[in-house]
């Protein structure tokens, strides 16, 4: 059984024992500490192995956008929080959900099965060889595995990321930050594009001026990662590399 190891960050002493007694009483959480601040907790995140930090996002000195900003990737982020201008902002920065207060245990037994249902994919991945990769995923109350060397490309639509798979007609949609899937793919496999826009580096086959084609669907490469992926290119080039908007 999985068990996430979790901690509370709440400058408000009811809140924060609100949430510390809602971890207490799920059984695959366990609760490692709870914090008045973010300053408080810095050490014990950095240093022990954390899965979930319910953090606050309202607090003075360090706010909790700010201090999301530092967590480790694996350690994944709730927000817990009586302001809901901050969603955007919140999933901007790889949150894995966004809770309104009051928070009842309902809704907090919802986002801490989101985060075992992540923690159970990296371990899955974890366990398997690399030829032998694939991730599983929740669409439409479905859980999917995808062969890792079959994704072609991914697209992200603000709360979710569309997967396309070679041979499949139709996309698999999943309710994922792209960035959250970012930071699970091969970095020597796959690469960022666009902020929308992951790729199999494997499966390019055509590049048209500022664009990579897959079939029917154009990928744009934003100017934030034309640089890198320009040297790409020339690092597999017969030819010198003139610019992909050439």
């Amino acid at each position: 059984m999985i068990i996430l190891r979790c901690c509370v960050i709440d400058d408000e002493p009811l809140a924060r024992d609100l949430i510390a007694s809602y971890v207490d009483k799920t059984p695959f959480m366990e609760l490692v500490g709870k914090f008045s601040s973010a300053q408080e907790a810095i050490k014990v995140i950095l240093e022990e192995e954390m899965d979930v930090v319910f953090l606050d996002i309202h607090m003075p000195q360090l706010n909790g956008l700010e201090f999301a900003r530092i967590i480790p990737p694996t350690c994944r982020i709730v927000f817990t929080t009586a302001y809901d201008r901050y969603a955007v902002d919140g999933y901007k920065v790889n949150a894995l959900d966004y809770l309104m207060k009051p928070i009842s245990y309902e809704e907090f037994v919802g986002a801490a099965n989101r985060a075992l249902e992540w923690a159970d994919m990296c371990r899955r991945a974890e366990d398997n060889s690399r030829d032998n990769r694939y991730l599983i995923v929740r669409s439409e109350y479905k859980q999917i595995q995808i062969p890792v060397n079959d994704i072609v490309f991914i697209e992200g639509l603000k709360d979710y990321v569309k997967i396309y798979v070679e041979g499949e007609t139709n996309s698999i949609m999943s309710l994922m930050s792209i960035k959250a899937l970012e930071n699970y793919l091969p970095s020597s496999e796959f690469m960022r594009v666009h902020r929308s826009y992951i790729v199999n580096k494997s499966k390019i086959r055509v590049i048209e001026r500022n664009r990579i084609v897959f079939g029917k669907h154009y990928i744009p490469v934003s100017d934030s990662y034309k640089q890198a992926f320009t040297e790409w290119i020339g690092s597999h080039s017969l030819f010198p590399p003139s610019g992909i908007g050439n």
